[in-house]
């Protein structure tokens, strides 16, 4: 189990968790087309509600054979405060993200559009106190002119407020990397896990009673994809993120996050056999340009003056 193997020398736990993290984008790129097609007999609220509730099931036995131990009050209370904290941010980002793919029926494109939040976790760090280089914001000229692109010829209001939908889910994305980069130290993984899945399922499902017609033939029809985006992109991927962000520093965390806009778009290619229009696949290489210049640290002095920074603490 990762959990364990994560216990061995610091070089040994850094690679293995980038390889957590790698293995959580695959997972969640793949969601994406999975999310897609969990809304064809089910609202998006109850899809996000009933999927987050069967990561919880699956990460219970998890739970209990790996961190039985007791925790002393102040982890118990770090992991309730967690798990409010960052349960809800995920249930806004989560449930803005299924929208947003119901409405602009597009996996590509919405792998591209969320990929954004790796953007949005060094220009966030700038009001911590960190570095913020030239390279961000090339990269984020470069994202920008990746949406124009990616938005070409793509018309309609259900379209629009789809896309509107994933870049405001991207502000809420990028505060539940910088939300798990500040409690996962302090907390069990399984636990911070398990709190947050509770919390984001009992709201998604709460708002779902009121909005949406819920049926057990809607849940039934669409069994398939909750069972990999429940089991596999909440129960594996949530927790993996958090035991690799123990290891990984946040801006390193996105950029090996940022793969997920790549496998979002060959899981639309290779399961749904639909393809972008060519000036979309021009808009997804320069967000995935964007992305990972935005992540680029320059070591030379020269460049590095080029940076905006803002005050150390010392």
């Amino acid at each position: 189990m990762i959990v364990i193997s994560l216990k061995e020398n610091p070089k040994s736990r850094a690679t293995l968790a980038a390889c957590a993290l790698f293995l959580t984008a695959l997972i969640w790129g793949f969601a994406f087309v999975a999310q897609r097609q969990g809304t064809a007999t089910m609202g998006a609220l109850t899809f996000n509600g009933v999927r987050f509730v069967l990561g919880t099931l699956a990460l219970v036995p998890v739970l209990l054979i790996f961190e039985r131990g007791k925790s002393d009050p102040t982890e118990r209370r770090n992991t309730i405060i967690a798990g409010l904290v960052g349960g809800t941010v995920l249930c806004l980002a989560s449930n803005l993200q299924q929208f947003g793919i119901d409405w602009t029926q597009s996996a590509a494109r919405s792998g591209f559009i969320t990929g954004l939040y790796m953007i949005g976790v060094p220009i966030a760090g700038m009001f911590f106190k960190r570095k913020t280089t030239v390279f961000t914001w090339i990269g984020a000229l470069c994202a920008v002119g990746g949406l124009y692109l990616l938005s070409v010829g793509k018309g309609g209001a259900q379209s629009l407020r789809g896309d509107l939908a994933l870049y405001t889910g991207t502000v809420f994305w990028t505060a539940h990397i910088l939300l798990v980069d500040h409690f996962a130290p302090k907390t069990r993984p399984l636990h911070f896990s398990l709190a947050q899945f509770i919390v984001c399922a009992v709201e998604s499902l709460a708002v779902a009673a009121l909005t949406e017609d819920i049926t057990v033939e809607g849940i039934l029809g669409g069994v398939q994809p909750l069972l990999y985006c429940g089991l596999l992109s909440v129960g594996v991927a949530y927790t993996l993120q958090i035991v690799g962000q123990r290891h990984v520093e946040p801006a390193r965390a996105s950029v090996i996050f940022s793969m997920e806009t790549v496998f979002s778009a060959l899981g639309e290619m290779l399961l749904l056999h639909q393809f972008l229009q060519p000036l979309g696949y021009g808009g997804c290489a320069l967000i995935f340009a964007g992305i990972l210049l935005a992540q680029i640290r320059p070591k030379s002095k020269k460049l590095a003056d080029l940076s905006q920074n803002t005050p150390k603490n010392t």
